[in-house]
């Protein structure tokens, strides 16, 4: 299975930070926000990624991440020239995802916490179809919006609706099938001129292989499209690591953790950034580690 990071678009929104940066590569309190999506599919054990960038955020990103090789991980690199639509992702990716039984897919502005996340997540790898993640929220005329029934099985899906039928939102996330792609190609743009996530999970709806997954209770889940959003998320991470001492995405413990790396491997990463805070916590990490 491979995983893809849509980590492009203009983060309008966010102007001006984003005018000579990418939002996923400004700080959520002590990491790159795209730290977190990343630190996502890590723990639900795919070692395989794509990040989709921009031409310009491209190189940024390859020097931040590099080939992921330090974290027991394979990165590849895919530009998309101009954003239109989510969907339009796995378009992008093709030539490497056509052999793929299955493929995720995280919005690179996502974040997510919670260990009964994780083990969701484990099970949705294993879904046949598609599987979504859905939230209940505040404000879901932002989001693309599901009603489900009584069994929580999806009756109804609307992007960005008026007057939604339910509160529960789409959240960045998803796992579909090797039709994909062949459903991705059937879609044309919206009146917003954009291949839409909620007309392909619609289609897998259709054909009756959608699946949703409700959140689970004490799930942290954040958007972070707004300066509200960024500022929340980081107040979160910030209060757990340190009421709690321990690290929110830190990806050399996630590879630790799945035997991916070893001590020593740390030990080298700690060597070489001496003076950071991350080292700091790295070593209190091998020193509790078995």
């Amino acid at each position: 299975m491979k995983a893809i990071i849509l980590a492009g678009g203009s983060g309008s929104r966010l102007y001006p930070l984003t005018k000579v940066v990418s939002k996923q590569l400004l700080p959520i309190y002590n990491k790159p926000l795209v730290w977190y999506p990343l630190s996502t599919i890590m723990m639900a054990k795919i070692r395989d990624v794509i990040v989709i960038t921009s031409p310009e955020d491209k190189p940024h990103f390859v020097k931040l991440l590099g080939d992921g090789k330090n974290w027991g991980i394979n990165l590849e690199y895919i530009v998309q020239e101009k954003p239109n639509g989510i969907a339009e992702a796995f378009l992008l990716c093709e030539d490497l995802i056509k052999n793929e039984d299955k493929v995720c897919l995280i919005l690179g502005d996502n974040v997510f916490h919670g260990s009964s996340f994780i083990d969701k997540l484990l099970v949705a790898k294993n879904d046949k179809g598609a599987s979504i993640f859905i939230s209940q929220v505040n404000d879901p005329q932002r989001y693309g919006v599901v009603e489900i029934d009584e069994k929580s099985k999806p009756i109804s899906i609307e992007e960005k609706p008026a007057l939604p039928k339910s509160n529960y939102a789409v959240t960045g996330i998803y796992f579909y099938d090797k039709s994909v792609l062949s459903f991705a190609k059937k879609l044309v743009p919206s009146a917003r001129g954009e291949l839409e996530i909620s007309d392909l999970n619609r289609i897998y709806l259709q054909n009756g292989k959608l699946n949703a997954h409700i959140l689970p209770r004490g799930t942290a889940w954040f958007d972070t499209g707004t300066f509200n959003s960024m500022h929340d998320a980081s107040a979160y991470i910030r209060a757990l690591e340190e009421r709690q001492g321990l690290q929110i995405g830190c990806l050399e413990e996630i590879s630790l953790g799945n035997d991916w790396i070893s001590k020593q491997d740390v030990m080298n990463w700690i060597n070489l950034h001496k003076n950071s805070e991350l080292s700091n916590y790295l070593t209190r990490v091998l020193k509790n580690y078995p």
